[in-house]
């Protein structure tokens, strides 16, 4: 499988990452808060106007929490961590508003050494998302604000920053920037490809495959590593008409739609939780178990799938093995859910 992997050690800038900056707001909720507003107990769904009381309600209600948020930011963070030096081996663009919640995602990106490079503008304030926490479970509900606004023109296509895309080794993004500028994902995607480079996509949600299904679809040709859970794998099956609920077989299926870079073959990832990562490779499918953990241990599964794609990318861009990438990636994971938000240690203890 060597063609599969990236011919780099860490440098600078070589992992890219283009996606919504949100600040978390995070807190332990009742049952009556959910139905209340409607909401699964574990779900990602866009804010609608029923929804715009929540934030207001959650703060007032129950102990909150802020983190930097938003799922591609989460995972570029966690890989930088992973990687720990060079500093800025991760580049991110989003955009955020000038405001304070912006400050603070600056902030948060400079903590963690992640190379931030904001799209700032005054239309609309910065991005949240409340994290609704009912016991292991987690409902998200995003509004982009902010995020929504990220323009390819005014940011993507600047000389400098292009630039530092074409620094770039290995490219992720997560499903969810597909609502907000699908120019700048295929723009991205199209480089990876035809530079024989590694771009990585995720699922990210049920709704991306159920309403943004041609957009999806458009940017999957050019997609090297799929990423996804067992919910999100079951609702693109459900979609695609694969006419399976068998995770496997979601698997190999997806790895097996069209492709552009026939250089490699396509990687498929799906989490199931506290059940085994399965993986594709070539036409094998393979089951990697979880590290074990007390429940009792679990304090916020918020930013576990986050975390599983930030480990995985931290080895992909250092040139490991795929089962060296998932390993990582479940003890990404295993940190994560130990902790509330998306937050690490101050170093990892992985080998």
């Amino acid at each position: 499988m060597n063609e599969y992997r990236a011919s780099i050690t860490s440098v600078p800038n070589s992992l890219f990452g283009m996606g919504n900056p949100l600040l978390d707001i995070s807190a332990v909720v009742d049952k009556d808060f959910l139905e209340k507003y409607g909401l699964k107990p574990n779900d990602q769904i866009l804010a609608e106007d029923k929804h715009k009381a929540l934030f207001e309600e959650i703060v007032k209600k129950f102990k909150v929490e802020y983190h930097a948020g938003g799922a591609t930011q989460n995972s570029i963070k966690i890989a930088q961590w992973m990687i720990q030096d060079p500093h800025k081996v991760c580049t991110f663009f989003g955009c955020i508003g000038e405001d304070k919640f912006g400050e603070i995602l600056k902030q948060k990106a400079d903590e963690a050494h992640v190379d931030a490079y904001y799209y700032e503008q005054t239309e609309e304030p910065t991005g949240t998302c409340a994290a609704c926490i009912t016991g292991d479970n987690r409902s998200l509900v995003a509004n982009l604000a902010a995020a929504n606004c990220y323009k390819k023109d005014k940011h993507l296509d600047l000389k400098e920053n292009w630039k530092l895309v074409e620094k770039a080794k290995v490219y992720y993004i997560a499903g969810f920037f597909l609502t907000v500028s699908l120019e700048s994902i295929l723009k991205v995607a199209k480089h990876a490809s035809e530079n024989n480079k590694l771009f990585t996509l995720n699922l990210s949600a049920p709704f991306i495959s159920q309403f943004f299904k041609d957009a999806l679809m458009e940017v999957m040709p050019y997609v090297d590593v799929l990423f996804g859970n067992e919910t999100e794998a079951a609702t693109f099956s459900k979609e695609q008409g694969f006419q399976t609920e068998d995770i496997a077989e979601i698997a190999k299926k997806a790895e097996a739609l069209p492709k552009v870079n026939k250089k490699r073959p396509r990687i498929v990832v799906f989490t199931q939780g506290k059940d085994g990562t399965i993986m594709t490779k070539g036409d094998k499918v393979e089951t990697f178990p979880v590290l074990k953990i007390d429940q009792k241990d679990i304090v916020d599964t918020n930013g576990a799938g986050d975390a599983f794609v930030g480990g995985f990318l931290s080895e992909l861009v250092q040139d490991k093995e795929l089962e060296q990438c998932v390993k990582a990636g479940h003890y990404a994971a295993n940190v994560i859910i130990r902790r509330a938000g998306c937050t690490f240690p101050e170093k990892p203890d992985f080998h």
